[in-house]
């Protein structure tokens, strides 16, 4: 078809369809709503995936994880070597932490943690708050920074001093309107000197379920052996008027890997390690972010499909649509057909007219709709604002899944425009393609006489 011919065509298109304005406008509705669906599912799902990887990244790509896990109950009641007459004694030890760390070849750093539940207190102020035993790699490990004054150093861990640096939660309800650098702080009736404060950090999230959500600001970091000093490996916990006690003398090990290739290897080498000790008591997981990194990215690729078949379904109904609409006008517009095809009009020009009306519809909604899908992330933004000012409570803020809604953010895949649109008009040709050869193969004489 020439340049010109083709231009006619699309007049005559544009004329037919005017003539029909809100008919038209109706019919578009399916396909922009359908390219609408595709971009704004696709790029909640690019949200949430990479809302998820950034949080396993955190976690370093470079890391493993050894965590202790307290024992179902039938195995701590069945092992002799977990119950003692001080309770119950489970989860990583100091010399797992030695062996990993002078064993091990691709092992750079290994980090210890010891974490307890404790009330800090300063004059007639009191916080529950988790206190944390570490060591100074701690902080870039766990992508703390520095309000102001220092972090633990190794000259504090060796000497076992009496330091603190305490979180921002801490600071705003203990020392609301002093500078706590300097000052003293009471846990369990020790007192601890501040050094620093930490700045507010977004809290993590469940990752992985082998790892719970953490919130960093209401933290208390001393050095661990401080902490083995003074408080010791038991944990006393009253609940529903029980008394227990807990023995734990490390609750994480974090490992840094030399090299990223190293990282899977190294992993089956801790787990057996760590199973000579463990492997009966259960009490012992290790966590590797860089497989959790490959199951979150194969997960993306899956949630992608689903959402991008789920919403193509929209496409498909506006594509039927579209066909409805154009076998109408066949009808409508049998005499017309006739005119033209009594005057010298071939098949081919008759097929070209519908095809090019059906086009012209799908590709105007196709660009309606792009423009919509562009628009979902400040959309979402939005009704993120409407639903956290009207909508949720302080409670459902502060649940997991309100932290998530909370963080989301979607995320415009650029792949899924050209698709989107190119489906649209894909659909709306195929769609338009048997009502154009049923008016085309209608008989002129007949057509003529149709009222």
């Amino acid at each position: 078809m020439s340049l010109i011919r083709l231009l006619r065509t699309l007049q005559l298109a544009l004329k037919s369809l005017s003539l029909h304005k809100l008919r038209s406008g109706l019919t578009m509705l399916g396909i922009v709503f359908g390219v609408f669906s595709v971009i704004a599912m696709l790029a909640i799902g690019e949200g949430a995936s990479h809302q998820a990887q950034m949080q396993v990244l955190q976690l370093g790509a470079t890391n493993i994880i050894c965590v202790s896990v307290k024992p179902p109950q039938e195995t701590s009641q069945s092992s002799g070597s977990h119950r003692q007459s001080f309770g119950l004694r489970y989860g990583l030890l100091r010399s797992d932490y030695n062996l990993l760390a002078s064993t091990v070849p691709t092992v750079t750093q290994a980090i210890p943690i010891r974490e307890m539940p404790k009330e800090a207190r300063h004059q007639d102020r009191a916080l529950n708050t988790r206190l944390v035993g570490c060591t100074p790699p701690y902080m870039e490990v766990n992508h703390l920074s520095l309000a102001s004054g220092r972090f633990i150093t190794d000259q504090d861990n060796a000497s076992n001093a009496n330091v603190a640096v305490i979180a921002n939660e801490v600071v705003e309800s203990l020392f609301p309107l002093a500078d706590p650098l300097g000052k003293s702080l009471r846990v369990d009736g020790k007192y601890f000197r501040i050094v620093g404060v930490t700045r507010r950090r977004t809290a993590s999230a469940a990752v992985g379920g082998s790892l719970s959500g953490q919130d960093f600001n209401k933290d208390i970091y001393i050095p661990i052996k401080t902490l083995r000093v003074r408080f010791g490996d038991q944990v006393a916990r009253r609940t529903s008027g029980s008394f227990s006690l807990e023995t734990v003398q490390l609750n994480q090990i974090t490992l840094q890997i030399r090299d990223r290739d190293d990282v899977i290897p190294t992993a089956e080498v801790v787990r057996e390690s760590l199973d000579r000790d463990h492997k009966d008591k259960k009490d012992v997981s290790v966590v590797v972010p860089l497989e959790l990194l490959k199951q979150a990215d194969q997960i993306r690729r899956i949630f992608n499909i689903v959402l991008g078949s789920i919403a193509a379904i929209s496409l498909i109904v506006g594509g039927i649509g579209i066909m409805n609409i154009m076998l109408a006008n066949v009808t409508e517009r049998t005499r017309e057909i006739g005119i033209r095809r009594a005057l010298g009009a071939k098949r081919r020009d008759i097929v070209h007219q519908f095809l090019m009306e059906t086009t012209v519809l799908a590709g105007t909604g196709g660009l309606i709709g792009l423009v919509f899908g562009i628009c979902t992330p400040l959309a979402f933004g939005w009704i993120k604002w409407f639903v956290m000012n009207f909508v949720m409570t302080t409670d459902t803020a502060g649940s997991e899944l309100g932290q998530m809604f909370v963080q989301m953010q979607p995320r415009l895949a650029l792949w899924s425009l050209p698709v989107a649109f190119g489906i649209s008009v894909v659909i709306g040709i195929v769609s338009g393609l048997y009502p154009a050869v049923v008016a085309a193969r209608l008989d002129p004489i007949e057509a003529l006489r149709h009222e």
